[in-house]
């Protein structure tokens, strides 16, 4: 499928690297670059902890949704529940705690279904993908900061929310298709 050797003439190698920002979710380091054509580039990266995503998925083949408004998109988006890595934090935990902050639901089973990165050109996060089952209701306990509903959706729908634009979150859309897959 691929050849190491051949990969190696496709690899920038970095020669500066300068932090230009530190927030509390991310930073930004401004970085210097030698291109395989041995020209220098300049290399913006937001540096993220990563997070997590955890598709609830009923006894009755139906998933819940949350939908939040999601500032950086300046609309309400449909998405499976997500959140942020703590620095250091193992994604299973991290994946359990979110269902359960989003939804009030806890898992029998979580089964890990990958990662992805969300903007590889520009972003160092990798968000790790959960499926979760055999679910029980309790009470959601969402960030003080966090608002958002949970809706009960026919898995088929959901798919059809993807087709239709409706579902346009990445994370989620890659799940339901991962999902389905599995359950072929």
């Amino acid at each position: 499928m691929y050849n190491q050797e051949e990969d190696k003439q496709l690899l920038e190698v970095e020669t500066e690297r300068r932090r230009v920002f530190q927030g509390p979710i991310f930073s930004i380091d401004v970085c210097k670059a030698t291109l395989p054509n041995g020209k220098t580039a300049r290399r913006d990266v937001m540096m993220h902890s990563g997070g997590v995503c955890i598709l609830p998925i009923h006894d009755d083949g139906t998933v819940t949704l949350v939908r939040q408004y999601r500032y950086g998109a300046s609309m309400l988006l449909w998405e499976a529940p997500a959140g942020k890595l703590e620095p250091g934090e193992d994604s299973l935990h991290s994946a359990i705690r979110e269902l359960s902050e989003e939804t009030g639901f806890t898992a029998q089973e979580v089964i890990p279904m990958g990662k992805m990165h969300s903007s590889p050109a520009i972003m160092s996060e990798i968000i790790y993908l959960y499926a979760a089952t055999g679910l029980t209701a309790g009470e959601s306990h969402p960030d003080d900061d966090e608002f958002l509903q949970r809706t009960r959706i026919p898995f088929e729908k959901a798919l059809q929310m993807v087709d239709d634009g409706e579902i346009t979150d990445g994370k989620t859309q890659l799940l339901l298709l991962k999902w389905k897959r599995r359950v072929k």
